[in-house]
């Protein structure tokens, strides 16, 4: 006990001042710290801070009736590409038919659809079959391709929904997957559920098509359509306009989404092309200047300038009498990309920041009377310089959480209080562990440095016993748990560690220097 590693004491010292320095910005304003403080601060959870919960279905049906509109386009390709003629292509059932008119190319025609399947990730076989009766084939998608498309989906739309809802700011949002086609989303900060119902509900598909200017208001009005264009409605209460069906650029090309300002200094969106969608929109911008085009999003026109002159650079502005928060908004659509499929809320939910500051309260309230009360039985139990030295401990292991949860931003909520408030409880097991064995050796006789060095010794294989069950415990909650079982799993992770390297290495320094400045006979415990 009168020498230890100089190693364990740097590594005390670093410790503590990581934990001083990436704690302080949680406790002070951040205009009181110099500006070289580390700026992490802790995220708190729905429950805390407050903000907007929703349940949303993913329309898996709409995606595989969309999934057979596909398979019919890339049938038709497919045969066309082929030179292989063909009658009554359409979609019947769970997959798409076609007649073959010559009958010597239904072999052919069997063999180039058999590209259109793939394997499924897990070698369950083909995503699709494919069928012949006489001339007509079957394209059907299997129950398997069925299902893992729809999983699919509904993973592709997680994404999705996370990066639009991280476009907003939003800090540490939780987005989790319910069963098998349902998300929970829940955005801490974000009190308009509505705004954010708007945002991550719609489909987000972004096409840059034609004005039809042949077709005169009168005759839209009475749906006297051609029949490569479409009547769509105008955005914001603007009319609605008749567009060609031929999509020129679609979102996928988008490369860059930005909110900008027009010449009037009107909020506007700043937009760029990869190089395919650039060459696309300069050449179809040359062929057609003096005409208008519409820019569609979700079927909706929400601008339809004129081309004064060919765009070749890939870049462009959608003006179209935005505020600073639609065009945001827009912004977010386009980053976040197009969703595979709809969805529909189930349920929506606000958390008042009232409901969140009598949360924090009341954690505030238990951790202070958690932390009194294991200090009064480490004092009235091991006395005043063993309690004393086991409290300093347990200050810097809730230090050290508070700082891993911020460098890590994760995010606190009234579960993570309350596996906070366990790991204090617990954190000085290993403290009793390590006084009641020196009380044994003492009582065996021992001198008082041969009892402390046996305490530390002897209790470790307990203390490493105990904390790696905790360990294993709050792992398997991690893994299969979700929302605040998950913040409390990684609190309480994150005081295992802490609570053992306080607990032994710096008790073990703090009780090295008073034996070696004292020199006692017997120990105040014994």
């Amino acid at each position: 006990m009168l020498h230890v590693a100089r190693w364990k004491i740097l590594l005390v010292a670093l410790a503590t001042v990581f934990a001083v320095l990436f704690t302080l910005p949680n406790l002070l304003p951040a205009r009181s710290l110099p500006g070289w403080f580390p700026g992490q601060r802790l995220n708190l959870g729905l429950d805390l801070q407050g903000g907007s919960y929703l349940l949303l279905e993913v329309d898996t049906a709409a995606y595989r009736r969309a999934r057979l509109t596909n398979l019919l386009e890339e049938v038709r390709g497919v045969l066309r590409e082929e030179q292989i003629a063909t009658t009554g292509l359409a979609v019947r059932g769970s997959g798409v038919d076609v007649r073959i008119t010559d009958p010597g190319q239904v072999d052919r025609a069997q063999r180039a659809l058999q590209t259109v399947a793939r394997p499924l990730a897990n070698g369950g076989g083909s995503n699709m079959n494919v069928t012949s009766d006489g001339q007509q084939l079957r394209l059907a998608l299997s129950e398997a391709g069925l299902a893992a498309e729809s999983s699919e989906a509904v993973n592709a739309a997680i994404e999705v929904i996370r990066l639009r809802i991280d476009s907003l700011g939003t800090r540490e949002p939780t987005i989790l997957r319910q069963g098998a086609n349902r998300i929970v989303v829940q955005a801490p900060g974000e009190s308009d559920p509505e705004r954010l119902k708007n945002l991550i509900g719609r489909t987000g598909r972004l096409t840059f098509q034609m004005v039809d200017d042949t077709v005169r208001p009168e005759e839209a009005a009475a749906g006297r359509i051609p029949p490569g264009s479409v009547l769509l409605q105008g955005a914001n209460g603007a009319p609605p306009e008749v567009v060609r069906r031929r999509v020129l650029v679609d979102g996928a090309n988008l490369v860059r989404a930005t909110v900008g300002y027009d010449q009037n200094n009107s909020p506007a969106v700043d937009f760029r092309f990869d190089g395919a969608g650039a060459r696309r929109f300069g050449a179809a911008t040359t062929q057609n200047v003096g005409k208008r085009f519409a820019i569609i999003l979700d079927e909706e026109v929400i601008s339809a300038p004129s081309i004064n002159e060919p765009i070749t650079t890939g870049s462009g502005q959608i003006t179209g009498g935005f505020t600073a928060e639609s065009a945001s908004d827009l912004v977010a659509l386009l980053r976040g990309g197009a969703l595979p499929a709809p969805l529909n809320v189930e349920e929506q939910r606000t958390v008042g920041a009232e409901l969140g500051q009598d949360a924090i309260e009341a954690g505030r309230i238990s951790t202070i009377v958690a932390f009194v009360s294991v200090l009064a039985f480490m004092v009235l139990a091991y006395g005043f310089l063993f309690g004393g030295i086991s409290v300093i401990a347990l200050v810097i292991n809730g230090l050290l959480i508070v700082a891993a949860m911020s460098v890590t931003q994760a995010t606190l909520t009234l579960p993570g209080i309350a596996g906070l408030i366990l790991t204090l409880a617990v954190a000085v097991d290993a403290n009793v562990l390590i006084y009641e064995r020196m009380r044994e050796e003492v009582r065996a006789g021992r001198t008082a440095m041969a009892a402390m060095d046996a305490g530390f010794s002897r209790a470790m294989v307990t203390i490493l016993d105990a904390n790696i069950t905790t360990l294993a415990a709050a792992l398997i909650m991690f893994q299969f748990g979700s929302g605040p079982v998950r913040g409390f799993a990684w609190t309480l992770t994150i005081g295992v560690f802490t609570s053992v390297f306080t607990a032994v290495l710096v008790t073990q320094i703090l009780l090295a220097w008073w034996f070696r400045a004292t020199r006692p006979k017997t120990l105040p415990i014994a």
